[in-house]
């Protein structure tokens, strides 16, 4: 049987601890470390792009530090990709890539770099890191390289640059791509009379399905539904419904005053997802995403809601299991609504401030390197996140995975069928990571036995100090 105790435990999700205080104290010092300078600055102080040609004319050997924060088989893919870029740049260009840890580390570790002025060439930051990003004033925005080079960038997916843009300038180049899916266990459908083929929605159509797949109602599965506390799916559900997760536009018409996950659409998924569990409908696996993760693999759940990022490690369960894996979109609160989820992961920044433009400009060749689609094919092909390539999908040996894993297209149709909005951008909050954890308190609580909109609102309100003391710390 599945524990329905609330883990604290992350998993292996990545995740967020940065306290708000240091979080601010060390954007002061970002703030003071070194403004806009302008284009061809070669002083190594400013953040503007420089002259296309500085590499050209340099001599020897430039280096780029690269902080990153893959691990296993995602960095294998990654040093793969390092090794080809050097390889085709011997004698003018050598990418020396570091491990910097899980996301949280990277940005501590970087925030600590901004204070020593000793900052790497590129660094691959998570996505919910890209308000402090913007408003450190270290990096150089890809727009103004893109702008310099008149670079045609219409083979980017627009629901992936979406993300990382305000006012439709791009500030830093997607690397890692995922996006949330329903998966489903379609021999458990079967078993419980259930058309495979037609997997549920929206929320009353888990539901719907739910009560006949879960074991109180004598379905196949000890639950029908389960999913970690995990505050990104939360987010999901107010994206595909249209509605904004913080207030000022998400945070793209000025910085964010206050989270909106106390919201009546909100609490509604709250509400739902505690009366599931209450009615023995759902399982409450805890925050440990890895928990929620096994208790689909092994059958415990019927329904779950996860990255495609655990299309291999389903897709490898279903097999050795004999059962066979399903996956759909992202379900909305309710039918007819127009909005679609938001994408997640990270995305690679260049710093300007207290770089040589030589260094500047031979990052910027690194970078264009890993967004060209037969990079993405092979990385997308080589760890399972969403190419930002469209181009990368016509690549034989992506086309060929994409054979052999026809799932993926789920992802692929969801992607491309979701309405670039405010909503679907969504929320840039300079303390997004606690707001994250704060939503996780509300709904864990609301699990528990707590009003639901009590919990959600407590939780909403705890943040009001935090985002005040942060936006007070930005020039």
């Amino acid at each position: 049987m599945i524990s329905t105790t609330s883990s604290p435990s992350r998993g292996s999700r990545l995740r967020y601890a940065v306290p708000a205080v240091a979080l601010s104290a060390s954007l002061v010092l970002a703030a003071c470390g070194g403004g806009s300078g302008s284009d061809g600055d070669s002083d190594g102080g400013g953040t503007g792009a420089p002259a296309a040609d500085v590499l050209d004319k340099a001599s020897g050997v430039t280096t780029v530090a690269f902080w990153h924060a893959m691990d296993g088989t995602n960095a294998e893919a990654l040093d793969k990709l390092v090794a080809e870029f050097n390889a085709a740049n011997t004698g003018k260009i050598e990418v020396k890539s570091t491990y910097a840890g899980k996301y949280d580390d990277a940005i501590t570790k970087y925030k600590a770099a901004i204070q020593s002025k000793s900052t790497p060439d590129v660094i691959q930051i998570y996505d919910i890191g890209t308000r402090f990003m913007i408003d450190a004033k270290q990096t150089i925005p890809m727009q103004a390289f893109i702008d310099r080079d008149k670079l045609d960038v219409s083979d980017l997916q627009p629901n992936i640059t979406g993300y990382y843009s305000i006012d439709d300038k791009l500030n830093s180049m997607p690397f890692n791509t995922s996006m949330p899916v329903l998966y489903f266990n379609k021999t458990l459908f079967k078993k419980a009379g259930l058309d495979p083929e037609n997997p549920p929605q929206d929320l009353a159509g888990i539901r719907a399905a739910a009560e006949k797949l879960s074991k109180k109602g004598g379905g196949p599965a000890d639950y029908g539904f389960g999913a970690a506390i995990y505050g990104w799916l939360l987010e999901q559900f107010i994206a595909t419904d249209g509605k904004e997760y913080c207030d000022q536009g998400n945070g793209r018409d000025g910085k964010a005053t206050k989270v909106l996950f106390d919201s009546p659409e909100s609490v509604e998924v709250v509400k739902w997802w505690q009366t599931m569990v209450k009615d023995g409908l759902a399982a409450n696996t805890g925050r440990d995403t890895k928990a929620a993760q096994a208790a689909f693999k092994s059958g415990q759940l019927a329904i779950t809601l996860e990255s495609t990022g655990q299309l291999g490690g389903f897709s490898k369960a279903a097999k050795e299991g004999g059962w066979e894996l399903g996956a759909a979109n992202y379900p909305h609160i309710k039918a007819g609504t127009e909005g679609g989820p938001i994408i997640g992961g990270a995305s690679l920044w260049i710093n300007g401030a207290n770089h040589e433009d030589v260094q500047k400009e031979a990052a910027w060749r690194f970078v264009k390197f890993l967004a060209d689609k037969k990079s993405q094919a092979q990385w997308h092909t080589g760890t399972g996140y969403f190419p930002i390539s469209k181009g990368a999908l016509n690549e034989p040996e992506d086309v060929a995975y994409r054979q052999a894993n026809p799932l993926f297209d789920v992802a692929v149709k969801q992607l491309e069928g979701t309405k670039l909005s405010k909503a679907t951008q969504g929320c840039l909050l300079g303390v997004m990571p606690q707001a994250r954890k704060a939503s996780e308190d509300g709904l864990e609580s609301a699990l528990n036995g707590t009003d639901a909109q009590q919990a959600m609102t407590k939780a909403a309100e705890s943040l009001s100090g935090q985002i005040s003391q942060y936006n007070s710390s930005v020039q």
